[in-house]
């Protein structure tokens, strides 16, 4: 997508904002505004949260959760992952919203990075028990946020992530709870130069009508604008002149995005914008989670107007910096596709790199260079990424990705 002309202007943008649809012609994008800036789509994340203490009450364990009892009290007593699926009553209709998949239903929650302090025998029945655990709730907001009253349930039927049953319980005792949801954070499109549609809602006078539902598109230097993952979705309140040139202003807007990008990330999303990298390992001083992040900008730039490669290629893979599972990913990008290159982050998205359109064509060989510096840092254990608790769970090691990769139909030489 092009951006559309910019006149006049003391400062280049930088965001596009597009219609989500609702003012689309046809399926036809809409550009409502380019922005010098957004203040409040960089922030700094919120630290991992302080464990918290729940009791499964009435439990017959199973499985993994049986085997730890024994070890109650120490560091041995710990398991990955706890799933509660609720089990309705089936002479009723579900709860309202409640949706069934494979895997349970949408009332399920999971417990994360879980240790069993202690058991006793439940007061429930004969031959229960009641497990009190020190853990995290996986929270993820783009689903859903945890309720405060437990769902309408007879029991639980507790497994782990991979599915094996860990047992069942009767009830439990601080997981369905109130908890403070993140405070809005409010939003300023700065230097804005509001395209037609979007002028007509900054003049209304109802706080309702002047509801803004867009999504934020990356502006080139060259005028190509790309579409991001991130939306802007918030009530306008307040609009002013910018001083960042004649005809341009400042929006206000109560809230805004819900998953803003870390503050750090703004550099990398700068580097885009003024021309795609061109030197490899540019990504290697950043951090994990500014990793993540340079492959986020590398998927949404990635050319699909480009012939694949065809097969039998051999690929060299530098293995310098591979010192975390985002490292991986930023150097199998470069390797495939050069500089700020792209292929894949995570083992679904690889296996969908394969099929097409994203650089080379399968079967394909990678010659990986200095493989003893992941295979020293990528060991067994559990891996709690510092930047959303959403991705904790046991480590991704260097067999593990090997073994995605022969899954892939990739064959790997390690140098």
């Amino acid at each position: 997508m092009t951006s559309p002309g910019w006149t006049e202007q003391d400062v280049a943008p930088m965001w596009l904002l597009v219609d989500d649809g609702s003012n689309g012609v046809d399926g036809e994008e809409v550009p409502l505004a380019l922005c010098v800036d957004i203040d409040g789509l960089f922030v700094d994340p919120q630290p991992a949260p302080a464990p918290e203490y729940y009791t499964l009450i009435g439990c017959e364990p199973a499985g993994a959760l049986r085997d730890v009892l024994s070890a109650t009290g120490s560091d041995q007593a710990w398991l990955a992952s706890i799933l509660l699926d609720p089990v309705h009553d089936a002479e009723r209709p579900p709860p309202h919203g409640c949706q069934r998949y494979a895997q349970g239903c949408s009332c399920m929650e999971e417990l994360c990075d879980v240790t069993v302090l202690g058991h006793r025998p439940s007061q429930v029945g004969p031959g229960l028990l009641d497990l009190d655990l020190r853990g995290h709730l996986r929270i993820m907001p783009e689903d859903h946020w945890p309720p405060a009253q437990p769902p309408a349930a007879q029991a639980f039927l507790l497994s782990d992530i991979d599915g094996n049953t860990l047992g069942r319980c009767h009830s439990t005792a601080g997981i369905f709870r109130e908890r403070p949801c993140p405070a809005d954070q409010p939003v300023t499109l700065v230097g804005c130069r509001p395209a037609a549609p979007l002028q007509d809602l900054l003049e209304r006078k109802s706080a309702r009508r002047r509801y803004l539902r867009a999504m934020i598109h990356l502006v080139g230097r060259s005028g190509r604008a790309v579409p991001t993952s991130n939306m802007v979705s918030a009530t306008v309140t307040a609009t002013r002149p910018s001083p960042l040139g004649t005809g341009l202003v400042d929006v206000d807007l109560d809230s805004g995005v819900s998953d803003p990008l870390p503050h750090g990330a703004r550099e990398i999303w700068k580097l885009w914008h003024t021309g795609r990298p061109t030197r490899p390992n540019l990504w290697s001083g950043y951090e994990r989670a500014l990793r993540h992040e340079w492959c986020r900008a590398a998927v949404t730039h990635h050319r699909h107007d480009r012939a694949d490669r065809p097969p039998g290629r051999t690929y060299d893979l530098d293995g310098r910096y591979i010192t975390d599972l985002e490292g991986f990913y930023c150097a199998l990008g470069e390797a495939v596709n050069g500089p700020g290159g792209y292929f894949g982050w995570n083992p679904q998205a690889l296996h969908e790199c394969l099929r097409g359109r994203w650089g080379a064509t399968p079967p394909i060989r990678l010659r990986w260079h200095r493989s003893d510096v992941a295979r020293r840092h990528l060991t067994p254990g559990y891996d709690r990424p510092p930047y959303d608790i959403r991705f904790w769970g046991p480590t991704i090691t260097m067999q593990d990705l090997l073994d995605v990769l022969s899954e892939a139909g990739i064959a790997v030489e390690l140098q």
